[in-house]
C-alpha cells in the first residue's frame, strides 16, 4: 500500500512539473513572475519586521532594502535583503534559476533560488553560519516560496512564523 502511494505521489510531481514547465516557456512570462517573486518575498520580510517591532519597546529589527519595486529585480545577479538587530543577521540573497524554470535542486519547478543566511558574532568566529535553501516554485498557476533545510530534508512554505524560528537563535 505504502509503494502504491509513494509512486502515486511520483505521478502527480511529474505531471505538476510538466504543465509547470509548459507555463513557463514564455521568457518575458517568466521575467514578469521572477520579478513579482521578488517583491513578495520582500513583503513577507516586511510583515515580519512589522510584526516583530510592533512588540519591541526598544531593539528595532532592520530591513535593508526598506522598500523594493519590480524593476529592482537584478537578472542576471544575486540580489539580497537584509534583517538585522544589534549585531545579528539575516540574509536573504535570491537569483534567477538556471533556464526560464527548474527542477535541479528542488523536485517542485522554480524560477528563482537562493538562500537564507543567520549569523551573530560569536558564530563568525566559529565560522558558523546557518543556511537553508530558498525557491520561488511555481504550480500550475501558482507560485510560492518554499524553504529547504538540507540538514532535516524538511520543506516548508517562506513566512513570518519559519523567520522567526530562524532568527530566534541568535539572540
Amino acid at each position: 500500500m505504502a509503494q502504491d502511494d509513494e509512486i502515486a505521489r511520483l505521478a502527480r510531481q511529474i505531471e505538476a512539473a510538466r504543465k509547470s514547465e509548459q507555463l513557463f516557456l514564455n521568457a518575458d512570462r517568466v521575467a514578469t513572475v521572477r520579478r513579482r517573486g521578488a517583491c513578495e518575498l520582500h513583503r513577507i520580510c516586511v510583515e515580519f519586521v512589522g510584526a516583530v517591532n510592533g512588540r519591541l519597546t526598544e531593539s528595532l529589527l532592520e530591513l535593508s532594502p526598506p522598500a523594493y519595486f519590480p524593476e529592482t529585480f537584478r537578472d542576471p545577479g544575486v540580489n539580497l535583503f537584509q534583517i538585522s538587530s544589534q549585531g545579528r543577521q539575516m540574509q536573504i540573497a535570491f537569483e534567477a534559476a538556471p533556464g526560464l524554470v527548474s527542477t535541479e535542486k528542488f523536485l517542485v519547478p522554480y524560477v528563482l533560488e537562493g538562500e537564507v543566511r543567520t549569523y551573530n558574532q560569536k558564530m563568525l568566529e566559529r565560522f558558523d553560519i546557518r543556511t537553508i535553501l530558498l525557491f520561488y516554485c511555481v504550480e500550475e498557476s501558482a507560485a510560492t516560496w518554499r524553504c529547504f533545510d538540507w540538514r532535516t530534508s524538511r520543506a516548508a512554505p517562506l513566512d513570518g512564523p519559519l523567520l522567526a524560528g530562524l532568527m530566534g537563535p541568535l539572540f
